[in-house]
């Protein structure tokens, strides 16, 4: 018994040993303050980790964990602590120590834009502890330093140690990187790290303006969807460096996530709908073209969830961005090896923006470490996307000037070649000149109609109503009457195009045609607008008996029963827009269309297939 009672009081005395001598061995491994001219210092390596699963910890209680030597030892961690996906609270323990003869200015800082609350607990003057709350759910006027980051101004008094609790916690992966800086160099690397961070946008903002132009210039509906890409990249990366947080919303709470993850994926939808366009996966891949279909409707639908429950779907999210990531490539990669010549161009671009995005992913999953690369990767790999990007347009711009030049010398060399043909029949063939010319007149002749024609549908084309509407104008003006105007357009027609394919569609068009042809009267003109658009001209005609012709050219392309699976009618249809003036004064063939065009759509407005009259 005496035995065991001894036994007892001997561990007794060496808990309570360990206990005092605990936070004296903590301390010797205490990092020293950073003098000017070294740079940032890691952090991490020097700190003691606490987890929290609740959340609920107070500063007192971190401090009796650390007291009972709760708190684990980060000095294998480089650079960021990979924390993952998790609910919980993590304490960061941080002796520093200042052997100098004279206070140290420090800046610590918390390299991680995206954390949601971040809390620093420092000494005051008067010994207790100065709490400093933060974070990117948080307003950016909470900062005690203003940075893209989370940046705490330190005071160390001289020969003295200073110890600091750090508390983060985030609704998604929580990747903890922590450095220390003296305060010139923080200055001076704050600088530059604007420089650089303007750099990058400037160059996305030139870029985006550019392709904005050739968008006007070219009307190449691909110009669009890249300048939708290149904003929801800005806008993305904007999130993750924490600019968008102190440039363009700084008193909104909640943004910073749940925008990140919606610009991602619908950066992410215009990059897919931009590559569809440009390699004509539709066309020449349409297993992989309907996978990427599925994918721009998947990132279209996803900000529902980031706007809601991001912290239950931010792990499936970076994983859903990865394998977005690696099909893309996949893609890239199988129309090079087709031989495609744009996708040697785009899938450079496209690479390199991919490998920093998947960088950058892969060090949100705790994979890769934290360092310059996977970092600033999507940055890097979104400046060299766009400049290759501008290669590529150039070589496009350079394809399309060869093929005109080559157009006009083929032009002249024909020309050069009739010419030559017609001189050496005039020298053998000189008493049937008289023939040949008018052989070539009705010729001319002939072609001069087909020019009048639209070579699909056979009915007059825009040039012939061009003529038509102004003639038929110039002549009711003189006679003070009225003009009426029918625009017809096919309802649904793309869907019916890209279901029944493009052959049945210049059928239907046909079919349309006629149809429109066999309601109009005589001195009517039924042209083709373009496209699926159709119009008639029809003298002497008013609002009422516009609308009438209208509505029986509905009728007879209804009648027509072509099936088309993709119309809530099952048959295609039409739908037209009626409008009536009487020329003259203030009243142009314009104002006639314009009147025309707006019925078109309030019939489209209206649920489609059926006619509407313009108010005058």
């Amino acid at each position: 018994m005496a035995v065991n009672w001894m036994l007892r009081l001997a561990n007794r005395l060496v808990r309570t040993a360990l206990m005092l001598l605990w936070p004296l061995a903590w301390s010797a491994l205490a990092m020293p303050v950073v003098q000017p001219g070294n740079g940032a210092q890691d952090a991490i390596a020097h700190a003691h980790l606490l987890e929290d699963p609740t959340a609920a910890l107070t500063l007192a209680q971190a401090q009796q964990a650390f007291a009972q030597g709760k708190f684990t030892s980060t000095a294998d961690s480089k650079d960021a602590l990979a924390l993952g996906f998790t609910r919980s609270a993590f304490w960061l323990r941080l002796e520093l120590s200042n052997a100098t003869p004279e206070a140290a200015r420090q800046m610590l800082e918390v390299v991680n834009a995206r954390i949601s609350y971040v809390t620093l607990y420092a000494p005051g003057p008067d010994g207790r502890y100065v709490e400093t709350a933060t974070g990117s759910d948080m307003p950016f006027a909470t900062r005690a330093h203003e940075n893209r980051h989370f940046v705490f101004p330190l005071q160390v008094p001289a020969q003295t140690s200073l110890t600091l609790y750090v508390r983060a916690q985030s609704t998604i992966g929580l990747i903890l990187p922590v450095r220390l800086w003296a305060h010139a160099d923080f200055e001076h690397h704050e600088r530059h790290d604007y420089m650089v961070q303007a750099m990058y946008f400037g160059v996305a903002l030139a870029m985006a303006l550019f392709n904005l132009m050739l968008l006007v210039a070219l009307r190449d509906r691909a110009y669009a969807l890249y300048v939708c890409f290149v904003a929801f990249s800005v806008l993305a990366v904007g999130q993750k460096t924490g600019m968008a947080s102190e440039f363009l919303w700084p008193q909104h709470l909640t943004w910073t996530n749940p925008n990140y993850y919606m610009a991602t994926s619908w950066g992410l939808l215009c990059f897919m709908a931009f590559m569809r366009s440009m390699l004509g996966t539709a066309q020449h891949l349409p297993r992989i073209d309907l996978g990427l279909r599925a994918g721009m409707v998947l990132h279209a639908l996803m900000p529902v969830l980031y706007w809601t429950v991001v912290q239950s779907v931010a792990r499936f999210t970076i994983w859903l961005f990865v394998v977005s990531c690696v099909l893309l490539l996949g893609v890239v990669a199988w129309c090079i090896f087709r031989r495609m010549r744009a996708a040697y161009f785009f899938g450079g671009a496209f690479a390199v923006l991919m490998a920093g995005s998947l960088m950058t992913l892969l060090r949100a999953l705790g994979i890769l470490p934290t360092n310059v690369l996977t970092v600033d990767g999507l940055q890097a790999g979104s400046t060299l996307e766009m400049l290759l990007l501008a290669f590529a347009l150039a070589d496009r711009f350079i394809q399309m000037r060869r093929e005109k030049l080559k157009a006009q010398r083929d032009l002249v060399l024909a020309k050069q070649k009739l010419v030559e043909t017609l001189q050496a029949s005039e020298r053998e063939l000189a008493q049937r000149v008289d023939d040949r010319t008018s052989e070539l007149q009705a010729l001319n002749e002939k072609l001069e109609a087909l020019s009048m024609v639209d070579g699909l549908t056979g009915i007059a084309n825009r040039r012939q109503f061009d003529q038509e509407l102004h003639k038929a104008w110039a002549r009711l003006e003189r006679l003070g009457q009225p003009l009426a105007l029918v625009m017809l357009d096919v309802d649904l027609f793309k869907r019916y195009n890209d279901h029944y394919g493009h052959q049945a569609g210049d059928e239907c068009l046909r079919k349309v045609a006629q149809a429109m042809a066999s309601v109009g009267r005589a001195t009517d003109v039924v042209a083709r607008y373009g496209g699926e658009e159709f119009v008639m001209v029809a003298p002497a005609s008013d609002g009422p008996s516009a609308l009438l012709l209208a509505q029986r050219a509905c009728q007879a392309v209804q009648a027509l029963g072509e099936a088309h699976a993709q119309s809530p009618f099952g048959v295609v249809t039409v739908s037209c827009g009626a409008a009536s003036v009487v020329p003259g004064v203030g009243v142009t063939p314009q104002d006639l269309l314009r009147l025309a065009d707006a019925a078109l759509y309030q019939a489209k407005a209206r649920g489609r297939n059926q006619a509407v009259l313009a108010d005058s």
